[in-house]
């Protein structure tokens, strides 16, 4: 390890003449390696390549030829961990939160973070979830102190295989000295900033093979309380659509969602690119890599910033999410689904965005007398409650003046795909909006279709800000 961080130092000596202009070249050289090359990952041949670079002048072709043998990061980082409380179960979990920590010179919320995850779970929530806190600051007093409060206030977690404690030994960082001065920022800036992107690293590689999914987390936040039934039905609602990283908080590296498989990428990549720029601004290239192209974020938040001081020189930083509520269940279950309309849509405000829990919504041009809009589900499904919105803060004309909520069943093929043969009116809308509950009471069979009927022509061009639906529990639960 200590040769491979050697050779890094002497790459970035080399390179005294900015990196960044090929930056974005290589994420995007890297979007296409990672979509067409196998799987593949040899530490030694990472190690082999990297004194190569460090024996040449990084040309561009060169520092490309070696971005291709080293692309694929499917493997992990060979790092032995100290593990200072708890040890993995041999079960994996539906969910680990990742927690980084370091020493801050003022106040301290990684206890109160601990607190937050655990108080706001059920009982049945935390069977299925895994904390790991990395401490990740040299100070050993420091860790030593707040290890003896960790293990005294969470013992019982840490018994239960809830919580582990790890630390990665200060001998497996790279150099911190002289790193490149990007942006402007100051020394002791730049130093901070690529440290957290290492600390990280380190903390996802560990954390690759707990579970099914990963939340990154920070260490001075509160959370809403049942966030992970929330999530689930987030992660069900995207059943059959590609997506790299969801996110439930619009602040820093607090409240995003990763596949466990792609933990070992990110790690690496982090690694790479660790003095770069900030981890935040890391994560956009990452996710344009693996071919997210937009940002994939729901309301309301699950995650709010709770510290005030920041663990960099204990500035102030007293940002909040203004979209974070602390009872964020009520979130609907929107059953996987096609959605079609005959309205003419505008631009890119397609049907889909309707249906979705992400900031979005569907924009049409002005509806007839019989246009419809409907959802069609691919397994046929018992809904509890419909909720729909039209219009919005800024376009308060653009609802749906009249028109008809139905549902729908007997599917049939149609050249236009699949639609409901038989419905039935739920109720109208009043305001642009219209609610309906208990219907599993008020109807006889499973519903296969939602639609949307206009009644009435309007002049004014129609917003669906949200199609919400939810479904019936199983009798077990």
């Amino acid at each position: 390890m200590r040769l491979l961080w050697k050779s890094l130092d002497k790459m970035r000596c080399l390179r005294k003449r900015s990196a960044i202009p090929f930056l974005g070249f290589l994420v995007t050289f890297l979007l296409f390696l990672n979509l067409y090359i196998e799987d593949g990952y040899v530490m030694e041949e990472d190690k082999r390549q990297l004194r190569e670079t460090s024996a040449h002048p990084p040309s561009a072709e060169r520092y490309v030829h070696t971005f291709r043998d080293l692309s694929n990061f499917s493997g992990s980082i060979n790092v032995t961990y100290r593990y200072l409380a708890g040890t993995p179960l041999n079960r994996k979990k539906y969910l680990t939160i990742g927690l980084s920590s370091v020493k801050r010179k003022r106040g301290n919320y990684l206890l109160e973070t601990i607190k937050s995850i655990f108080d706001q779970s059920s009982y049945e929530e935390l069977n299925e979830i895994v904390v790991v806190v990395h401490l990740a600051d040299f100070d050993s007093l420091w860790c030593d102190n707040l290890l003896r409060e960790i293990s005294r206030k969470f013992s019982h977690h840490i018994i239960a295989g809830r919580l582990l404690v790890i630390q990665a030994p200060e001998e497996y960082y790279p150099s911190l000295d002289g790193l490149k001065r990007n942006y402007n920022d100051p020394e002791d800036r730049v130093r901070f900033r690529s440290k957290q992107n290492v600390d990280y690293a380190f903390l996802l590689n560990f954390c690759t093979n707990l579970s099914d999914f990963y939340m990154m987390l920070e260490d001075d936040v509160r959370c809403a309380r049942n966030f992970l039934t929330a999530l689930k039905k987030v992660i069900a609602s995207r059943e059959g659509s590609y997506w790299v990283m969801l996110e439930f908080s619009k602040l820093g590296y607090i409240g995003k969602l990763y596949h466990a498989r792609d933990l070992p990428r990110l790690a690496h990549f982090l690694l790479m690119f660790y003095q770069e720029m900030p981890c935040d601004w890391l994560l956009i290239h990452f996710r344009g890599l693996l071919a997210q192209k937009d940002v994939i974020r729901f309301k309301p938040s699950l995650f709010q910033h709770m510290g005030y001081y920041s663990s960099y020189r204990g500035a102030e930083n007293k940002l909040k999410d203004d979209d974070f509520e602390e009872d964020a269940v009520d979130i609907p279950d929107n059953p996987p689904a096609r959605l079609y309309t005959n309205i003419d849509v505008f631009e890119s405000y397609d049907a889909a965005k309707a249906y979705s829990a992400v900031d979005e919504y569907f924009w049409g041009k002005p509806p007839s007398t019989g246009d419809f809009f409907v959802v069609v589900f691919n397994k046929s499904a018992k809904i509890s409650r419909i909720k729909i919105a039209t219009g919005s803060d800024d376009r308060q004309n653009d609802i749906l003046h009249r028109g008809a909520l139905e549902v729908g069943e007997k599917l049939v093929g149609t050249k236009k795909g699949k639609q409901c043969s038989s419905y039935i009116t739920l109720g109208e809308f009043k305001n642009g909006n219209v609610e309906v509950r208990d219907v599993d009471h008020k109807i006889s069979f499973d519903v296969e279709c939602v639609r949307i009927v206009v009644t009435a022509t309007q002049k004014e061009w129609l917003i669906i800000r949200s199609i919400s639906l939810w479904t019936t529990p199983p009798p077990s639960q």
